[in-house]
């Protein structure tokens, strides 16, 4: 048993409140990881209001990086003091892990999502208990059981306190990118919404090569982040009403690929007007309620060939695909800490409400050094 801090939601929409709490042993694949950092996605906001049907009181926290302490008995590839990035979690027994696609894991709710209501739960020192493993970790805490399938080993050569996002919201915005559509050089894509998904598949557009990269968004501080990522063009939603016009008017043939990383209802329909014969829009965003539903012009996009894809986690294998960032970051091809504002653990609560109000893209909560 280990005694560690934790950031509690005790009810939906609740605040995160700082307790004791006493995690169990690392069971024989787990492992016990010191969290040194870890960002704030807009997942595990959706589930803190109880949009994702996670269980109450419930530690969240999904973007975790940290240095193992422990390991369990059947640990082979992991030893103590390593770096990890900490990654959603998967079996790698079924079909879909099999084929290289552990995203689409067929327990990844209950291994990410917290739906087993006999999961795991850390004891809380002033009474009661606290559901565990949210994506296979709940690292927003000093210390995070995680098992040896979601614990990606890194190199020791890069602050391990930028890394977390790796795992989940850089991952996703590059890797729909990168290892989903794979668009061929020259290509056109254009990206709703620059959060730091967003602009993670700005950057993931232009080491593909693509010659026309657009950043659509209503905020310019924004857009002139995703120019200096390499967005070729922008549009401002504020000032361009008509959203397909506006699309054509850069791209008359209409856009290749339209990347949804707003999750804005508004916006997707509009859209679909500036997309051209044989395009793809790619779904990447939570929508606002798990119940929404788009509606698609049926014969438009019947005659045109075009396709519509949903996007888990980028499509990405972790244990491939983060190293791959890493390197690329430390070529200066991949600037993704440019989206980053530290904050100490502490003021999780104000780290929450500035990412909400736009102040920062990428809240990172510091909780000790590696």
């Amino acid at each position: 048993m280990l005694k560690t801090i934790a950031a509690v939601v005790k009810n939906a929409k609740a605040p995160f409140e700082l307790v004791e709490i006493e995690l169990p042993d690392p069971g024989p694949r787990e492992v016990l990881i010191r969290i040194v950092g870890v960002g704030i996605c807009h997942t595990d906001l959706a589930s803190r209001d109880g949009l994702l049907g996670a269980p109450f009181p419930s530690i969240f926290g999904h973007e975790g990086s940290g240095v193992v302490e422990k390991t369990g008995s059947q640990v082979t590839k992991l030893e103590p003091g390593d770096h990890v990035v900490l990654s959603p979690d998967s079996d790698g027994t079924c079909r879909h892990c099999q084929r290289g696609f552990p995203m689409y894991c067929d327990q990844y709710p209950e291994l990410n999502f917290q739906t087993n209501p006999e999961g795991p739960r850390a004891s809380v020192l002033n009474g009661g208990r606290t559901y565990l493993k949210y994506f296979g970790q709940s690292s927003f805490a000093g210390y995070a059981l995680a098992s040896d399938r979601n614990a990606i080993k890194v190199t020791k050569d890069v602050p391990l306190k930028i890394l977390g996002p790796l795992g989940c919201g850089v991952q996703t915005g590059a890797g729909t990118v990168m290892n989903g559509l794979r668009p061929h050089a020259g290509s056109t894509m254009v990206v709703l919404g620059t959060g730091a998904v967003g602009l993670s598949a700005i950057m993931g557009a232009l080491i593909c090569g693509c010659s026309d990269i657009i950043a659509v968004s209503r905020t310019p501080d924004r857009l002139e982040l995703a120019k200096t990522l390499g967005a070729s063009d922008t549009i401002n939603t504020n000032e361009e009403t008509d959203l397909a016009a506006a699309i054509r008017a850069r791209l008359p043939a209409g856009a290749d690929y339209i990347l949804d990383a707003a999750g804005a209802p508004g916006l997707i329909g509009p859209a679909i007007g500036g997309l051209g014969k044989l395009g793809t829009l790619a779904l990447v965003a939570v929508p606002p309620t798990v119940d929404r539903t788009i509606e698609l012009p049926w014969f438009p996009t019947l005659l045109q060939g075009q396709s519509v894809s949903g996007f888990v986690e980028g499509n990405s294998i972790p244990e491939v695909f983060i190293p791959q960032m890493i390197e690329l970051y430390r070529l200066g091809r991949f600037p993704f800490d440019k989206l980053l504002q530290f904050y100490p653990f502490d003021k999780i609560n104000q780290a929450v409400e500035d990412q909400i109000a736009g102040k920062v893209v990428k809240a990172i909560l510091e909780l000790s050094t590696a």
